[in-house]
């Protein structure tokens, strides 16, 4: 399979997987931690034009960063490479909001930067597994 087809694939199952998990951790858990001290300043419901613009960035990231780069190694070393890549971008956001915001809390932060390890682990896993399959037809 030609290389742009392969890159194509590995992105949409990355955000595939990424979206589908970060959705029920948002609708399920999220509200249960972010709201009890972020609700005077959150809005009811999210913009979804920059939600989008940033799951498309990040997915293209985490395909660039940490997915492409191991294609030929093991999985584990995508899913290690996704989920230190995750807790770099979850910590730079959650530790500026702390540094800088009024209402954030320390619990928010643990918590969201376990969260962006994890599900952007997971994503990377699931990308690299699908690079991986493509590459083999």
């Amino acid at each position: 399979m030609p290389t742009p087809i392969r890159l194509i694939v590995t992105y949409l199952a990355t955000a595939i997987a990424f979206a589908a998990v970060d959705y029920i951790w948002l609708t399920q858990f999220g509200p249960a931690l972010y709201f009890p001290t972020l609700e005077s300043v959150a809005l009811p419901t999210a913009r979804m034009g920059p939600a989008v613009v940033f799951y498309l960035a990040y997915m293209l990231g985490l395909v660039t960063l940490a997915i492409w780069p191991n294609r030929d190694k093991p999985l584990l070393a995508t899913t290690i490479n996704g989920g230190l890549l995750g807790a770099m971008c979850y910590a730079t956001y959650d530790l500026t909001n702390q540094a800088t915001l009024k209402v954030w809390s320390t619990q928010i932060t643990i918590t969201d930067i376990a969260w962006g390890t994890f599900v952007t682990a997971v994503g990377a896993t699931v990308g690299g597994f699908v690079l991986k399959r493509l590459s083999k037809a």
